[in-house]
C-alpha cells in the first residue's frame, strides 16, 4: 500500500499548495489521473483527498473554476466502486454538492448536479437523502430550465430517488408532472428518456398520477399520445420500453380502459414483443414483468396475450436460453447472462400466472408446454427468494383449474414441494403458498390423501394463530376444505389440531373473512349424522356456547345465517338433538329468526325446526308438542301466508 500510495501523494499535497493557481493545476492533473483508474481513485481516497476536495468546493475564496474542477474530480471518485461512494457519503458531500447548487455559475452548478446524479444512482446511496430539507425538491425543480444537462440529471436523480407513495406524493405536490411534462419533446435524446422514466416510476402503482397524466398536454398532444409514438419498432428499445410502463402503470391504475386501443394495439403488443430471444436478458426480464402486471386482472388482456406471437411457447426459451441469440459471440455478456438467468426464470413464472389466472383454455396450453410441471417444482426449491415466490404463484394460478388438480398436478406430486415450501417460508411466500394449499384439499383433488398424511393438520392449525390476516384466513379456509366430506378421524384430528381455545379465538376475530371460514370449518365439521353425535358428545358444550355467542352478536345476515345452518345440522343428529331441545335460551332464539325481517334468516330457522320435527324419529311427539307450547305453530301459519313463495313452502 506504502508503495502504491506514495506515487500518488504529490497528488493530494498539490491540493495544499498556498498558490491558488497550483492548487487548481493540481486539481486538473488529478481529474486526468483518475478517469477510468479505479486503483488510482481507491489510492486518493485513502489519501484523504476527499475532504480537502470538499473544502475548496465550498469554500467562498475558490474561483469559480477551481470549484467546478472539484466537483468534477468528486464526480469521477463516485463513478469508482460502491466502496468509493461510500467514502464519499461519510464524508457528507451530498449537502456539500446541494449547496453547490445555490451557485449563479451554470457550469459548477451543472457539474454539481452530474456528480449528485452519479452518487444517487449507487445503490448504496440511501434515497432519503434527497428529502431531508424540504427546499431541495422545489430548487431542483427550478433548475429544470437552465439547460439541457440539469434536465438531464435532474430527471435521472429523481427517477433513481423515487422509492413508494411518500416520494411520489413530495415530487408530485412539487409539481413535478408540469415541470417535467413538456421534457419528453426536446431536441436531446437523453433528456427525453430521462424525462420518460421519470413518468414511469410517478405514475408506478399511483393513480393520482396516473389520472393527472392523462390529461396533460404538450404542444396539443395528449401524454398517453406522445407515449404511444415513443412506443414505435423504430424507436431505441429502453424507449419503447418504459413507454409501455407508464401506460400500463395508468391502464392498471384505471386512468386508460382496458380495451382501449392504445393498450390492446400497441403496449400490449410492444411488451410481448420484448419476450423474444434476440431481445438481451434484461429487456426480456422487464418485458415479462410488465406484461404480467399490465394483464394481471383482465382476462381479455390474457386471451389476447396468449394468442400473440406465440407468447407462451416464447417464454419457455426463458428456461432454456438465458442469453440473446446476438449476445453469443460476447464471453463477458454470456457470463453476465448465465449470473442473471434466474430473473429470467422469475419473470416467466410471473408471467405465465397472470396468464393463467381466469382460463382454463390458457391454464391447460400453460401446462401442455415442454416439462413445465417439472420447472415449477425445480422453481420451488429453488435459492432465490423471488424465484421461489413467482413459481409459487405460477403453481397457484394453475390450481384454480378442477381439471389440472385431478391431471397433472396428481402425476407430479405437486403437493410434495409445496409443503416443503411451507415448513418455514416468510410471509409473502406462505400466503400464495396457503391459497394454493386450500386448492388442492378440495374434495375433488387426488392430492388430498397424500397431503392429509405428511402433517398438514398440525402445520394450518398454526397458520390460524398468525398475526398475518391472509394467513389466518387460508390456514382456516383450507381446513373448511379438508373437512368437507372427510372421514370422522380427520374431523376429530382437526378438532384437536384446532383446540377448543383456538376456535372461540377465530369465532371472534376482528375478520369478517376468518369468521365466515370457521363457520364454514364447523358447519362442514357437523356433517352426515353419526359425525354429528360423535362431535356434540365431545364438544357440545362449548360449540352451543359458540353458536348463542355469534346469534348475540353484532354480526352481519351472512354470518347468522351461516350459525343457523350450523344449528339445523345439529338439530339433524340423532342424540345431538337434545342439545337443542334442552337449551330453551336457544329454543327462543330460534322463534325469533322465524319471524326476523330478512328472509334467509327466515328460512334457515325454519330448517332447525323442521329437522327437529321429523315423525319418523325417536321422541318426535314430545319435541313437537314443546314447540307447540313455545308458540312456533301460530309464526308458521303467519309464514304460509307470506308472499316469499320460498318461505310459503317450507
Amino acid at each position: 500500500l506504502q508503495e502504491v500510495t506514495a506515487s500518488s501523494r504529490h497528488y493530494v499535497d498539490r491540493l495544499f499548495d498556498l498558490d491558488p493557481q497550483k492548487v487548481l493545476q493540481g486539481v486538473i492533473d488529478m481529474k486526468n489521473a483518475v478517469i477510468g483508474n479505479n486503483k488510482q481513485k481507491a489510492n486518493l481516497i485513502v489519501l484523504g483527498a476527499v475532504p480537502r476536495l470538499l473544502y475548496l468546493l465550498q469554500q467562498e475564496t475558490s474561483s469559480t473554476e477551481l470549484r467546478t474542477e472539484c466537483a468534477v474530480v468528486l464526480g469521477s471518485l463516485a463513478m469508482g466502486t460502491e466502496n468509493n461512494v461510500k467514502s464519499l457519503l461519510d464524508c457528507h458531500i451530498i449537502p456539500a454538492l446541494l449547496q453547490g447548487l445555490l451557485s449563479p455559475d451554470l457550469k459548477f452548478i451543472e457539474a454539481c448536479l452530474r456528480c449528485l446524479r452519479t452518487i444517487f444512482i449507487s445503490p448504496v446511496t440511501p434515497e432519503d437523502l434527497l428529502y431531508t430539507d424540504a427546499t431541495v425538491i422545489s430548487h431542483l425543480m427550478a433548475l429544470l430550465s437552465r439547460s439541457r444537462y440539469t434536465q438531464e440529471y435532474i430527471c435521472q436523480i429523481f427517477s433513481h430517488c423515487c422509492k413508494g407513495a411518500d416520494h411520489q406524493t413530495i415530487l408530485f405536490n412539487h409539481g413535478a408532472v408540469q415541470n417535467i411534462a413538456h421534457l419528453l419533446v426536446s431536441t436531446s435524446y437523453k433528456v427525453r428518456m430521462q424525462a420518460l422514466k421519470c413518468f414511469s416510476v410517478l405514475a408506478f402503482e399511483n393513480p393520482q398520477v396516473s389520472m393527472t397524466l392523462v390529461n396533460v398536454s404538450v404542444d396539443g398532444e395528449l401524454l398517453p399520445q406522445i407515449f404511444v409514438k415513443m412506443l414505435q419498432r423504430d424507436k431505441p428499445i429502453e424507449m419503447q420500453l418504459t413507454s409501455a410502463k407508464c401506460l400500463t402503470s395508468m391502464c392498471r391504475a384505471g386512468a386508460i380502459r382496458t380495451d382501449d386501443s392504445c393498450i390492446v394495439l400497441k403496449t400490449l403488443p410492444c411488451l410481448v414483443r420484448m419476450c423474444s430471444k434476440d431481445r438481451l436478458l434484461e429487456e426480456r426480464v422487464e418485458g415479462a414483468e410488465t406484461l404480467a402486471y399490465l394483464i394481471e386482472t383482465d382476462v381479455e388482456l390474457q386471451r389476447m396475450a396468449s394468442i400473440t406471437d406465440h407468447l407462451i411457447v416464447m417464454l419457455a426459451d426463458y428456461f432454456k436460453y438465458p442469453s440473446s441469440v446476438s449476445a453469443i459471440t460476447d464471453i463477458k455478456r454470456l457470463d453476465h447472462d448465465l449470473k442473471h438467468a434466474h430473473e429470467l426464470r422469475q419473470a416467466a413464472f410471473k408471467l405465465y400466472a397472470s396468464l393463467g389466472a381466469n382460463d382454463e383454455d390458457i391454464r391447460k396450453k400453460i401446462i401442455e408446454t415442454e416439462n413445465m410441471m417439472d420447472r415449477i417444482v425445480n422453481g420451488l426449491s429453488e435459492s432465490s427468494i423471488k424465484v421461489r415466490l413467482a413459481a409459487v404463484r405460477c403453481l397457484h394460478s394453475l390450481s384454480r383449474s378442477v381439471q389440472q388438480l385431478r391431471t397433472s398436478f396428481q402425476d407430479h406430486a405437486v403437493w410434495k414441494p409445496l409443503m416443503k415450501v411451507l415448513q418455514n417460508a416468510p410471509n409473502e411466500i406462505l400466503v400464495v403458498a396457503s391459497s394454493t394449499l386450500c386448492n388442492l384439499l378440495l374434495e375433488f383433488s387426488p392430492s388430498k390423501e397424500p397431503i392429509l398424511e405428511s402433517g398438514a393438520i398440525e402445520l394450518l392449525c398454526s397458520l390460524t394463530q398468525s398475526e398475518n390476516l391472509a394467513l389466518r384466513v387460508n390456514g382456516i379456509w383450507a381446513l373448511m376444505n379438508m373437512a368437507f366430506q372427510a372421514e370422522q378421524k380427520i374431523k376429530s384430528d382437526i378438532l384437536r389440531g384446532l383446540s377448543t381455545e383456538q376456535l372461540f379465538q377465530l369465532l371472534s376475530d376482528s375478520d369478517v373473512n376468518v369468521l365466515m371460514k370457521t363457520l364454514g370449518l364447523l358447519r362442514n365439521l357437523l356433517s352426515t349424522r353419526p359425525h354429528i353425535d360423535h362431535i356434540m358428545s365431545t364438544h357440545g358444550k362449548q360449540i352451543m356456547q359458540a353458536v348463542t355467542l355469534i346469534l348475540e352478536g353484532e354480526h352481519n345476515i351472512e354470518v347468522k345465517e351461516q350459525t343457523l345452518c350450523i344449528l339445523a345440522n345439529i338439530a339433524d343428529g340423532t342424540t345431538a338433538k337434545e342439545l337443542i331441545m334442552t337449551n330453551d335460551d336457544i329454543l327462543q332464539k330460534i322463534k325469533y329468526y322465524m319471524s326476523h325481517s330478512n328472509a334467509k334468516l327466515q328460512l334457515a330457522a325454519m330448517f332447525c325446526i323442521s329437522n327437529l320435527i321429523w315423525n319418523e324419529e325417536e321422541g318426535s311427539q314430545e319435541r313437537q308438542d314443546k314447540l307447540r307450547d313455545m308458540g312456533v305453530v301460530d309464526i308458521l301459519h303467519k309464514l304460509s301466508q307470506s308472499s316469499d313463495p320460498n318461505l310459503c313452502d317450507k
